[in-house]
Order: structure tokens, then C-alpha cells, then sequence
């Protein structure tokens, strides 16, 4: 479908036509539709369908056509400064032939930044889009007022309760009309979402685009290693690829994203870290270094698995395999993304083995574990039964018969 078949406002559409988009995903076919008839929604999409289109484009169009004037009208709630961030850049892009305002309330910055947020606030822009603590350090200054707001969105609700923000969210909607449409979009549906949605959903529509699996079009991949391996393993993932100009590494810890990093530049990758420590305009300075391709490397916390839009990632590197199945498909899903392929490679440490095969399991598919080079020296058999004993990857060697000592890999050994 085109989005012109859409009926969306002709501003709209001059935009999107300037940005070089004419067909509308599957999400955005189904919930343009919702929410432009006023419906409240329920909306479950894998990472990479355009769902931020989905519930922007409609927004936009209620604004251009309502008659209120210098008021907030549409509030958009998400768990990160740095989707909050990314959303803001694509609503500039969407209103940039419509007079719809927006400002992204965030934090993480200077008392300028709060300063010109709080303006914004009071001054009315017509849309904006903040994490939830920010939010309610303006709300407790008693100068906000949302009593004009139509619309509210959760984006990446299961991610926001996940991190423990449903006491702000519920704090934050307390604040709205009664009589506004609410739309909350998750990747999973677990049920801590269906009671939220109970407590600020009416009757609403549900829409749920596939089952959350990675696209065909992403090659998968693992090495099965001890954990004293990984980072060698790494360098010969590395080392193979230096063809490939964008390759994101995704670990579990921030000690492990500083480690590997560390090692990374010492080995003279263009490699940077991001994680939670580093101050917003560092991150945004990383960020934006790795998009315009001047780093080759960037190593993350799960900060950036779900809502961060970076195009043409060639290859991502799961260093520690997530706890969730959901997040082995976001952090997946950082590549391949607009029909483009990618790969994607997981590293199963010891203890990991059980998570990788309740990943398999869920979807639906036997990855395959690549041989690891001789070099590595022994590594564990993968059986997530754990009735297998340890053998090496290339030669039938009984590890019980083994001297006992530290796999090579292990930091005592190396040099990097």
C-alpha cells in the first residue's frame, strides 16, 4: 500500500515523498488506519517494522486538523534518552512541510538543557517525547500542564516495565484527560503488559505484526568457547571481516563493553564503547562517529538493541548471549535491515548454553556452530542437556584425560 492510499494530510505527504518513502510497511498499513479513526490500540512489532512511522504519521495528521492551538497534544513515552533522541530526529523529518512542534525531554544534560525543556513545556510544543524520570522531574515543578493532550503512546512498553518504570508511567498518565486515545506499542506480550494495558486501554484494537523472529535475510552463526576465549575469539572475528565497514558488538555487563573495547583499540580497531556511564554528549558523539562510518567498531550494552536507528550495519556480535529470547532478536535486528543483508554471530560461553537453546526453541530455528579454529585450543562441546563431558571442537580428546589447567584463551595467556 502507498502512503498516499493512506489519507494521510498532503503535508505529510510531501515530507514523506522528500525522505524518498512510498510504500507503507505491514505495521504501519494496519495501525495508521486505528489510530486515525480514534481507537485505542495494542500493538505488538519486532524491531525494524517502521512502527515509529506507524504511530507518528497519524499524530501528525490529528495535530495538523485539530483546533487547539499552543497546546501539548500528543505525549510519547519510551524507556531511553536515546529513542527519545531518535524518535525526535524522525518526527523533524516527518513535519518538515507541516507546522507541528516537538520537543524530546530526556536528561542526562546541563541546566541549559532542562531550561529549554521547561520552556517548551510551557509554551506548548504539540508533541512531546520523553523517558520517564525527566518527565517527572518537570511534572514535580508543577508547571506542566497536559490537559489538552489527545493522544498518548508507550513505546517499547515491555522494555520501560522491564526496567522498572511503571510506577513513573502510571504517575505521568495520572496527569492526562481521561478522554484522550491511548496507544501502547511492545515487542512482547507478556502479561505485566495486558494488566497495563487494562488500567489505560479502552477497548482496544490488537494488532500483532509475525511472530518475533529474525529476518531469513540475516546469516546466524555461533562459536561455542569457553568465556576465557571470547575476546580472542573476537579478534579473529574481527581480523577475517576487515572488509566490512560497521560492526556492532553487544555485551550483557558494562565491565565487559569497557574490557573489550579496551582490548579492541589496543589491537588498533577503530573501535569506541557505549554504555549508561558515559555522559549524553559523549554517547551522542559515539553514535554519530559510527553512523558516518568513522568507526569501524562500536561495543554496547543493551542500550542500543531496541529503538536505535543505524542503517547498514554489516555484522552483529552477541560477546555474551542475552538473557531473553526477545533480546537476541532486537540486538540481531540491528542489521540486515531494509531488505539489506547481514550476519549475525553469538558467542556461547559454558553457562550460556541452556539460554542459546530456549533461543533456538523460540525461533524456531538450529543456528549453526561454526568449527573453532584449532589455535583456540579446547573448547566446550555445545549440550545444553549437560550430559555430554568436554571435548575439543576438531579432535576427539577426552578432557577428563586431560592435565588439568586454564584453557588457552584465558587471560593469563593473553597478549592482546
Amino acid at each position: 500500500m502507498n502512503f498516499k492510499d493512506l489519507h494521510l494530510h498532503p503535508s505529510i505527504i510531501e515530507s514523506i515523498d522528500s525522505m524518498g518513502f512510498e510504500k507503507a510497511t505491514p505495521v504501519q498499513e494496519q495501525t495508521i488506519p486505528a489510530i486515525l479513526s480514534g481507537k485505542d490500540l495494542i500493538a505488538s512489532a519486532q524491531t525494524g517494522t517502521g512502527k515509529t512511522a506507524a504511530f507518528l504519521l497519524p499524530v501528525i495528521h490529528k495535530i495538523l486538523n485539530s483546533s487547539h492551538k499552543d497546546k501539548i497534544k500528543a505525549l510519547v513515552i519510551v524507556p531511553t534518552r536515546e529513542l527519545a533522541i531518535q524518535i525526535s530526529q524522525q518526527m523533524e523529518g516527518f513535519a518538515y512541510f507541516a507546522n507541528v512542534s516537538s520537543i524530546a525531554v530526556y536528561g542526562g544534560g546541563d541546566g541549559d538543557l532542562f531550561s529549554r525543556e521547561k520552556k517548551a513545556l510551557i509554551e506548548g510544543a504539540d508533541i512531546v517525547i520523553c523517558t520517564p524520570g525527566r518527565m517527572i522531574s518537570h511534572l514535580n515543578l508543577n508547571y506542566v500542564n497536559f490537559g489538552m493532550v489527545e493522544t498518548l503512546i508507550l513505546d517499547e512498553a515491555d522494555r520501560m516495565l522491564d526496567m522498572g518504570f511503571n510506577e513513573d508511567i502510571m504517575k505521568i498518565i495520572s496527569h492526562l484527560p481521561n478522554n484522550r486515545q491511548s496507544l501502547l506499542f511492545s515487542a512482547t506480550m507478556p502479561p505485566r503488559i495486558r494488566e497495563l494495558a487494562r488500567k489505560i486501554l479502552y477497548k482496544p484494537l490488537e494488532i500483532s505484526i509475525s511472530i518475533s523472529r529474525p529476518p531469513e535475510n540475516i546469516k546466524q552463526g555461533a562459536y561455542v568457547v569457553y568465556d576465557a576465549q571470547k575476546i580472542n575469539m573476537v579478534d579473529e572475528i574481527l581480523s577475517k571481516h576487515k572488509e566490512l565497514r560497521s560492526i556492532l558488538i553487544f555485551c550483557s555487563t558494562k565491565l565487559s563493553v569497557k574490557e573489550l573495547a579496551k582490548v579492541l583499540k589496543r589491537k588498533s580497531f577503530k573501535a569506541e564503547e557505549i554504555h549508561s556511564d558515559l555522559d549524553q554528549s559523549k554517547r551522542e558523539n559515539v553514535l554519530m562517529d559510527f553512523k558516518s562510518r568513522k568507526l569501524q567498531v562500536l561495543v554496547a550494552t543493551d542500550i542500543l538493541s531496541r529503538g536505535i536507528d543505524i542503517e547498514d550495519i554489516d555484522m552483529v556480535i552477541n560477546y555474551d548471549v542475552p538473557d531473553d529470547g526477545e533480546d537476541y532478536v532486537h540486538r540481531i535486528g540491528r542489521t540486515a535491515r531494509a531488505e539489506s543483508k547481514g550476519e549475525a554471530i553469538t558467542l556461547i560461553g559454558e553457562k550460556d548454553q541452556i539460554k542459546f537453546s530456549r533461543i533456538e526453541k523460540l525461533i524456531d530455528k538450529d543456528i549453526d556452530k561454526y568449527p573453532v579454529p584449532d589455535f583456540m585450543g579446547e573448547v566446550p562441546t555445545y549440550d545444553p542437556t549437560h550430559k555430554s563431558v568436554y571435548q575439543g571442537s576438531h579432535q576427539k580428546r577426552n578432557f577428563s584425560n586431560k592435565k588439568k589447567g586454564k584453557p588457552k584463551g584465558s587471560p593469563s595467556n593473553y597478549n592482546g
